[in-house]
């Protein structure tokens, strides 16, 4: 028998209507369109109005079942990352597989900030390559804006609300993926974290005065973590599966800061013709950034393609996956 593989045969994302721009947030907090876009490479992020992060998850969902011609009944697992859930319980996933008459799925969220989809699609895999499972879904989603302060211009710059699914399914001719590298530290919890709201910290009326369900980060200790790890662990993954540069097609890094970006492309050796970028125009969407750039980049990926996604994220979470394309659109 042929070893299977978990391969994506099918992405779709999802972004609210509504768009927030730089000028739009000059307006707001203390900062410039050149303040943001030096620091960041971002100049528009999408916003939800109403609704949940399971509402953005069904857009996607639907779209990715209609374009793959899937039955939502035929769908077994529902993997979703998410740092915005709709409750602390039950999970958003379960509240996506009712939304979408997935009711044939068992599912459950993971929380792993930025890093969540690869760690979602990492697992998934496990399913697929046990032969466990033929039809799994993956989704990334946030609402940043449910726990941003804007009097805070150092977080509420930087997020975005979106996300976006995949379908996952068994490949036995070489292609999905491949390996995957994923590491943690919790000590970076003290550079990057939503303070309020769990067992530490339960919901009162200080926690609420005291600001604390709102992001908190670090800025300048985030970004020097995130440069060296989520480049070296992109590099690692090259040199694990004894890749060149000119043997990955696209490198799929996470969309925190486009000076983070070029860092792991630089590390990697990668042109920056070979870099999926849409920070421009979404902002970080968190667990969302992975799925929207592969949606955007869809039409120009082909069957067979060598594709590195890289991520970093709170906690601190990083890791990368090595994957083949498994179709052409």
């Amino acid at each position: 028998m042929k070893k299977l593989h978990a391969a994506i045969t099918g992405v779709e994302g999802y972004v609210p209507e509504h768009v927030l721009t730089n000028e739009d947030l000059s307006k707001i907090v203390d900062t410039s369109d050149e303040w943001i876009t030096t620091r960041t490479g971002i100049k528009e992020r999408r916003i939800m109005r109403e609704g949940a992060s399971s509402d953005m998850a069904l857009h996607a969902v639907k779209g990715l079942l209609e374009k793959t011609n899937t039955n939502p009944l035929d769908i077994e697992l529902v993997i979703l990352a998410t740092v915005t859930p709709d409750y602390p319980f039950p999970s958003t996933a379960n509240v996506l597989c009712d939304k979408a008459g997935m009711t044939n799925a068992w599912g459950y969220d993971l929380i792993a900030a930025c890093s969540g989809f690869i760690y979602g699609i990492s697992t998934g895999a496990q399913f697929i390559e046990t032969g466990r499972y033929k039809k799994v879904i993956v989704v990334g989603v946030d609402k940043m804006t449910s726990i941003l302060d804007y009097q805070d211009r150092t977080t509420c710059v930087i997020f975005g609300d979106g996300g976006g699914a995949v379908l996952l399914e068994p490949n036995e001719e070489g292609l999905g993926i491949q390996d995957f590298i994923l590491r943690s530290d919790g000590a970076g919890r003290a550079y990057l974290v939503q303070p309020g709201g769990g067992s530490l910290n339960p919901a009162s009326i200080e926690t609420v005065e005291n600001r604390m369900h709102y992001v908190k980060q670090e800025g300048k200790q985030v970004f020097k973590f995130a440069v060296t790890n989520m480049a070296e662990v992109s590099a690692e993954i090259m040199e694990k599966n004894k890749l060149t540069s000119d043997d990955v097609a696209w490198l799929v890094p996470h969309q925190a800061n486009l000076r983070i970006i070029d860092a792991t492309a630089d590390r990697m050796g990668i042109t920056k013709d070979k870099v999926m970028i849409n920070i421009q125009k979404y902002g970080n969407t968190t667990a969302g950034t992975l799925p929207l750039c592969l949606w955007d980049y869809e039409a120009q990926l082909k069957k067979g393609d060598n594709i590195i996604l890289s991520a970093f994220g709170g906690g601190f979470t990083w890791g990368a996956v090595y994957l083949k394309w498994a179709y052409n659109s």
